[in-house]
């Protein structure tokens, strides 16, 4: 028997320790909730589910961006519903002021409703806002620009080639004497332009390329000429950004967005800001113009409904998405309740016992005391 070194006491001592830092951890995790706390615990599923976390939070406010961006679309719509109501009413009116029945004088009256009307279009289209935002003015429309800072490029198609300007050799524009562009012609050598086609309407260029595609240039900031005459712009270069439009980040990654481009629907847009129907000469013109706007607001509708489509279905891709990999988060981070309590009872039993044994363990020298006597 020895007494300086007392090897029982240490082997019971170790088995305690080891036992009590097994308990100690088995009651962290049951108390967390967690299976890893600390990176000592698993280091790769650590890293696994702090990136997951990171992931589950990402997808939460893209799911909330997206909803955001519906509000917007539904706003637009709301405002937009209430100005093809307007539309349809100055349509009547212009019908009404197209009847042989009617004088000139009649025509007028009729004429100050159809200004009002305008006037309240023009009103809806610059307050309607989201998060003080204008959305209906242009403001996220695709830009564009050209060489001549006189011609601007009001609208394109969302497809178009925006890598590599579209270059007109010559763009000639014949004057009316009201000082808007009657007529217009052009000449191009690029490619991207073969067999294009141009258009106008109420001062505005329409070039529609082979494929279908439109590039609308506002003529409004050129200076007229005499009636009959012809202004030339040579070498006219149109950059397409193919940016402007309202970006939703719709995942949780960089790159996952969503571009809503919402047009101008301002008069000039529909075609309808000079209509007068205060004249036979000027009702017919506007029923002819009007179809034509009813029609413009029903295709930016349209496309919005479309986009609004989209987003409702990224919403439900996202929700999916968030409860597939919680599901997985969980399996990596949380622990079992039952088999850690299993395991905390036999930790604790273990601990009770290994303090019971280095107590015997000390025990143990004094017995040489009873050899001494």
């Amino acid at each position: 028997m020895r007494i300086n070194y007392n090897v029982s006491a240490m082997i019971a001592n170790n088995s305690l320790q080891r036992n009590d830092n097994n308990l100690a951890a088995s009651l962290e995790r049951l108390s967390s909730g967690l299976k890893i706390n600390h990176g000592k615990d698993n280091p790769a599923g650590l890293a696994m589910g702090k990136r997951m976390n990171a992931q589950l939070k990402g997808l939460s406010v893209a799911t909330q961006n997206a909803s955001n961006g519906i509000s917007i679309i539904e706003t637009a719509d709301g405002a937009m519903a209430e100005m093809q109501d307007i539309l349809q009413r100055i349509n009547e009116l212009c019908v009404k002021a197209n009847n042989g029945t009617l004088s000139d004088d009649d025509r007028k009256i009729i004429n100050d409703e159809v200004v009002e009307l305008k006037d309240e279009l023009t009103r809806i289209k610059n307050t309607t806002e989201f998060n003080s935002m204008p959305i209906l003015n242009g403001e996220f429309e695709y830009r564009g620009y050209t060489s001549d800072k006189e011609v601007k490029v009001s609208e394109y198609d969302k497809d178009m080639n925006t890598a590599t300007p579209y270059v007109l050799d010559t763009l000639a524009l014949t004057w009316d004497d009201a000082g808007k562009v009657s007529d217009a012609t052009m000449t191009s050598s690029d490619p991207k332009l073969t067999n294009a086609t141009i258009e106008t309407e109420d001062n505005l260029v329409t070039i529609t390329t082979q494929d279908g595609y439109k590039i609308e240039l506002d003529m409004n900031q050129v200076t007229p000429g005499a009636a009959g005459t012809t202004t030339t712009k040579t070498a006219l270069s149109i950059d397409l950004t193919g940016v402007g439009s309202m970006r939703l980040q719709v995942g949780a990654n960089e790159g996952q967005v969503l571009e809503i481009p919402i047009p101008d629907v301002s008069l000039r847009h529909m075609g309808i800001r000079d209509i007068d129907v205060s004249t036979r000469e000027g009702a017919q013109d506007a029923l002819e113009r009007i179809g034509g706007a009813i029609s413009y607001i029903s295709q930016v509708r349209s496309e919005l409904g479309a986009l609004q489509n989209r987003l409702e279905s990224n919403v439900d891709s996202l929700d999916i998405t968030y409860e597939n990999m919680t599901s997985s988060y969980s399996r990596i981070m949380d622990v079992d309740m039952a088999e850690e309590m299993s395991e905390y009872t036999k930790n604790q039993i273990l601990t009770q016992a290994g303090t019971s044994m280095l107590a015997q363990a000390n025990e143990r020298p004094s017995q040489v005391l009873q050899l001494l006597q």
